[in-house]
């Protein structure tokens, strides 16, 4: 039994100010792997006051000297990249060959991209030529709430950390309770690094608890915030009392548009989006929206596809999807899938209950449901677990109504050769980031989204952006 205990604060591990004992359940097996406490109210307040005494300091501290601790971070999380994809594994289920080559390898491809971006960020730059003596400076915002979610742990304990702490702010980060030992590793390394005390600091804690310690605390200038919509409304509103930033990235359901000119590999490839990561992923097209002239070859083919998906434990190496996070999540989707058969979708591979052979840990068989109409409950709600809709479409004009039918505008992806046609639906699709054919989008492309997907964004230099304020100057004299 791992037994983590302590928290991270003003540079030291330490002691809860009382016993919360919170128990991190393995959910391969559904057994106990480790043990943490819940923090409290004291330890928020010791935390937070930490961040805001370390704050004038690490904000006046050049941004070169900040990426250079930034840079040490690096060297560190590089040197123990399997420890980190081990206890992501244990903590959430990712197939320990997927938390290497994705999960940890994540964080570190996050480090390396806000390094390059903090070295030509305009920190301080002339407003206009024309307008001498105004300059426009990028300031940190101040103490940053970082509260980030159990699916992928380090993508966005990275995105968030890394991003403040080039901004120049300090920050306490509340990671999610049911992966608490990646972010609890991500801190020893903090503190390898040599980042000066109290700049970073880390209390677990619950979203009841911590979280809302942390949202509503008058010493918090910021709180980032990835999880539920509905997490992020609570939020939003513990917050409105002290004016404070809140940048929100939340759920999806997102629109997969496959026209009758995609290539021979659009549907098997989005089946494996959906069901990377047991289908734990925000940005997942989980809504394959497919023109009629191929709709029944598309639905044949993604049930073969998803039937050929292998489910196992996550400490066993190979191609696989592991179980999804905790009990909780299990039962939800098992209630959708049933939900989708009883309002009339057609099951096509996978249903109700744990795969064949499997009566512990919590799997969910790959499901894909065909002839699904977009209003149903499981075309409009986030499920979060390996289930695909299909919904036929007949002329670009309808495609691109369902896809923008929906609360969630995160991401939507397009399958088509026609360059043309691509360049009309990227504009047309009401979401923060459209992928097409395939295509990955850039290095340091911002990530976020619309409406109920949230109002931040996150990666390159939008990401250290978020965690700055804008200070407009006149006057400056110019170096003699």
């Amino acid at each position: 039994m791992i037994e983590k205990r302590q928290f991270y604060i003003d540079g030291a591990w330490t002691d809860p100010a009382s016993a919360n004992d919170h128990h991190v359940i393995n959910p391969s097996n559904e057994e106990s792997c480790a043990v943490i406490t819940l923090g409290g109210q004291a330890d928020t307040d010791a935390a937070v006051a930490a961040a805001r005494t370390a704050l004038p300091a690490w904000a006046a501290t050049p941004p070169e000297k900040r990426i250079a601790h930034i840079e040490k971070l690096r060297e560190v999380y590089d040197s123990r990249t399997e420890d980190m994809a081990q206890a992501i594994s244990l903590e959430m289920g990712a197939p320990i060959d997927m938390a290497r080559a994705q999960q940890a390898a994540a964080g570190s491809g996050h480090i390396a991209s806000f390094i390059d971006e903090a070295k030509k960020f305009p920190f301080i730059h002339e407003m206009d030529p024309d307008t001498p003596g105004s300059m426009i400076a990028h300031e940190p915002i101040g103490v940053a709430a970082l509260i980030t979610p159990w699916n992928w742990p380090m993508n966005q304990v990275t995105l968030k950390v890394i991003a403040a702490l080039a901004a120049g702010c300090t920050m306490v980060l509340k990671p999610s309770e049911e992966s608490p030992l990646s972010a609890m590793v991500f801190a020893e390394m903090v503190d390898e690094a040599g980042i000066p005390a109290g700049v970073f600091n880390l209390v677990n804690g619950d979203g009841a608890g911590v979280g809302s310690q942390l949202s509503a605390h008058p010493d918090v200038d910021m709180v980032s915030f990835t999880g539920s919509s509905r997490a992020g409304k609570l939020i939003s509103k513990a917050a409105a009392d002290t004016l404070k930033r809140v940048s929100l990235e939340l759920g999806g359901k997102g629109a997969n548009l496959i026209f009758a000119d995609a290539d021979d590999k659009a549907v098997k490839r989005g089946v494996l989006h959906c069901m990377n990561n047991s289908g734990q992923s925000c940005n997942a097209p989980t809504r394959m929206l497919v023109q009629r002239d191929i709709y029944d070859q598309a639905v044949e083919t993604a049930g073969e596809v998803a039937a050929q998906v292998k489910v196992g434990p996550a400490s066993e190496e190979g191609k696989h999807i592991g179980p999804v996070v905790n009990e909780v999540q299990f039962n939800k989707i098992q209630d959708l899938i049933q939900k989708g058969i009883d309002e009339g979708a057609r099951l096509v591979t996978g249903g109700a209950g744990r795969p064949d052979g499997m009566n512990r840990g919590f799997y969910v068989k790959p499901t894909v449901f065909a002839d699904v109409s977009n209003d149903m409950t499981i075309a409009q709600e986030e499920i979060f677990g390996p289930v695909l809709s299909i919904i036929p479409f007949d002329t670009e004009e309808e495609g691109v109504r369902i896809a923008n039918d929906t609360p969630y505008g995160l991401t939507n992806y397009v399958q088509t050769q026609d360059g043309a046609r691509r360049n009309r639906l990227a504009r047309a699709l009401n979401a923060g980031m459209i992928e097409m054919n395939g295509e990955s989008r850039g290095k340091g492309a911002p990530f976020g989204g619309t409406k109920q997907s949230g109002n931040g964004r996150e990666g390159g230099k939008w990401g250290i952006e978020d965690f700055t304020e804008v200070k407009s100057i006149s006057g400056w004299a110019k170096a003699g």
